[in-house]
């Protein structure tokens, strides 16, 4: 089986328990939860048996402490994840605005996994994979890009393959050399997983198909779109399919869309048809968004088989 290796941001979240518009008075909070996008797609991948691993920095803290007790447990290789006991581990402070969407307060850049590295012991790590996941919002620090980077020119030149998910928050949008390093990532892609309006980031097109042609074009092998309560479509050169989402009720979205992404990611190097690992990866995203928290919601393939079953029912 292919080894997957993500890298990037391993923080808490920490959530509103009212919905507002931010955080300039004071609100009930609960958490902390295990999250960020990189950590929960590893760890979703980990609970389907997956061999996967995370290269990342969290602090000599609980909420560090949180994290790894969550990814060992879940079936993660965590040798990659650098404990500083001088570093404070990330966190997330969310909202949710009346509307639904959502507000945040991020400490990332300056906290533990801030300063990821690709020392020897990863540079290691990163060889014994034949895939990497690539999360945008991972893309947020220069030795974290640099990184990135090396890794996937690691895992290519041993005949792996590069997952690439946009996931991109405004508030990191405009971070220096951000497009740049998008870009880099994009033109070594295999499967391009987009949400929404994403898949038209990289292309000139004005519609759906001319954007999905373009990019494959360029030798991505498939592009998966995430539509949330609408469904996912999967793109190749010969196949076209789109599946409808599940009816839920929906807790938490957050943490759906990284699930989705491990599980299709999961199916599809382990040989699935097109058709079979985009519906598991929207069981998967299903499942998730009925769990609060962003990592409560990861889903065994006994879980998605049976909920499958009860679906279809």
């Amino acid at each position: 089986m292919h080894k997957i290796l993500t890298i990037g941001e391993i923080l808490v979240e920490i959530v509103a328990t009212e919905r507002g518009d931010g955080f300039r008075q004071a609100t009930p909070l609960i958490g902390p939860f295990p999250s960020g996008a990189p950590a929960i797609f590893i760890d979703q991948a980990g609970k389907l048996g997956q061999p996967c691993a995370i290269i990342s920095r969290v602090g000599g803290d609980d909420f560090g402490t949180v994290n790894l007790e969550r990814l060992k447990g879940d079936g993660v290789d965590i040798s990659g994840i650098e404990v500083d006991p001088l570093a404070t581990t990330g966190s997330a402070f969310v909202r949710y605005r009346p509307d639904g969407s959502r507000a945040f307060v991020f400490n990332i850049r300056d906290s533990a996994c801030g300063k990821i590295t690709l020392d020897s012991r990863a540079t290691r790590l990163a060889s014994e994979c034949g895939h990497i996941h690539v999360m945008g919002s991972s893309l947020y620090a220069p030795s974290v890009v640099e990184s990135i980077l090396e890794a996937i020119r690691i895992v290519k030149a041993g005949a792996g393959t590069v997952s690439f998910d946009p996931n991109l928050r405004p508030e990191i949008l405009e971070s220096p050399g951000m497009r740049e390093a998008l870009l880099t990532v994009l033109a070594e892609t295999d499967v391009f997983l987009p949400s929404g309006e994403e898949l038209f980031l990289f292309t000139e097109a004005r519609t759906e198909s001319e954007a999905v042609a373009e990019l494959l074009a360029t030798g991505i092998k498939a592009v998966v779109v995430k539509r949330g309560a609408e469904g996912a479509s999967y793109f190749d050169a010969s196949t076209s399919l789109t599946l409808p989402s599940f009816s839920v009720e929906e807790i938490d979205p957050t943490g759906a869309g990284d699930c989705f992404g491990a599980t299709f990611v999961t199916f599809w190097l382990n040989g699935a048809y097109p058709r079979e690992a985009l519906e598991f990866a929207t069981a998967s995203g299903a499942r998730a968004v009925m769990h609060f928290g962003p990592m409560e919601g990861a889903s065994t393939r006994a879980e998605l088989e049976l909920f499958l079953t009860e679906q279809k029912a």
